[in-house]
């Protein structure tokens, strides 16, 4: 359901938090303490997972919905909502429910908009007062793309994924293949092999369509799957690419239909799902 009204959100409201497309992803150059600088234009889309809270007694996070294998202290979600409350001062607690829908180690940014996720809707729900270029910079405490799901706009990213120049794009649906693999984002930028010296492009000068994902290369080398993968819909939508560090490899088409046909025509053994561009985050308006 469509929410307009701030009002709308409370605590018995079920919260999205969406997965990103990167149509482009250039590396242009790395920092002294070992960041990259990036240039990417960050497109939301309507799969994602969906967070609830339930208001405490005390001053505890608590997730009552645990990923196995990660603890909950190292949990974005827990963590996010910590570090609110330690910048904040707030003592109200709360405990987070998380319907976890997109994979981990896709390269969909499902980890940083749950946390993203949590941070506004927190800061809405304890009232803590945060504007929104300020939960950005706690985002980025937890993580460089947390920031662009706390923006809320469609955007051209630069830097480590903090400096923003919002663009309007197109409606378009995707054809999304999930390779049933966990590509670790450490391993893909840490390979030596990774090109860091692509040159730098204006926002204003980007076109839709234009550049490429300067990880692709490390990652089909590492994950033969994901080249599997974006091979065979390479062979169909010659625009196709991968997003983010992988796994997750992807095609946008102005039609939904195309998507469709493409998809029914998948191999067996290959995974995918399609999902519609969205104009901006649907938290984009909170406060």
């Amino acid at each position: 359901m469509e929410r307009n009204a701030v009002s709308d959100w409370n605590w018995h409201s079920a919260w999205p938090a969406p997965a990103k497309l990167n149509l482009f992803l250039h590396v242009v150059g790395r920092r002294a303490d070992g960041y990259h600088l990036l240039q990417t234009v960050f497109r939301f889309i309507d799969r994602a997972d969906t967070l609830r809270f339930d208001p405490r007694s005390d001053d505890k996070i608590v997730l009552a919905t645990p990923i196995p294998g990660v603890p909950a202290d190292s949990d974005l979600t827990v963590r996010a909502a910590r570090l609110l409350q330690e910048t904040t001062g707030c003592r109200q607690g709360a405990t987070i429910h998380l319907d976890k829908q997109l994979p981990m180690g896709g390269g969909l940014g499902g980890g940083s908009s749950d946390a993203a996720t949590v941070l506004l809707a927190l800061n809405h729900l304890w009232q803590t007062g945060c504007s929104r270029p300020e939960l950005e910079k706690i985002g980025l405490v937890l993580g460089a793309d947390v920031p662009v799901f706390i923006h809320g706009r469609n955007t051209f990213a630069e830097g480590v994924g903090e400096a923003f120049t919002d663009v309007d794009l197109p409606a378009e649906s995707y054809l999304v293949l999930h390779p049933a693999v966990h590509v670790p984002t450490a391993a893909i930028f840490g390979a030596p092999e990774l090109k860091r010296d692509t040159a730098t492009i204006r926002p204003t000068d980007w076109q839709h369509g234009d550049g490429h994902n300067d990880l692709e290369v490390v990652a089909c080398a590492k994950f033969p799957t994901v080249a599997e993968h974006l091979d065979w819909l390479k062979s169909r939508a010659p625009h196709a690419m991968m997003t983010g560090s992988g796994a997750c490899v992807f095609a946008g088409f102005p039609r939904r239909s195309e998507a469709e046909a493409l998809l029914a025509s998948l191999p067996a053994g290959m995974q995918g799902w399609i999902a519609d561009g969205l104009p901006e985050h649907p938290l984009a308006k909170i406060r």
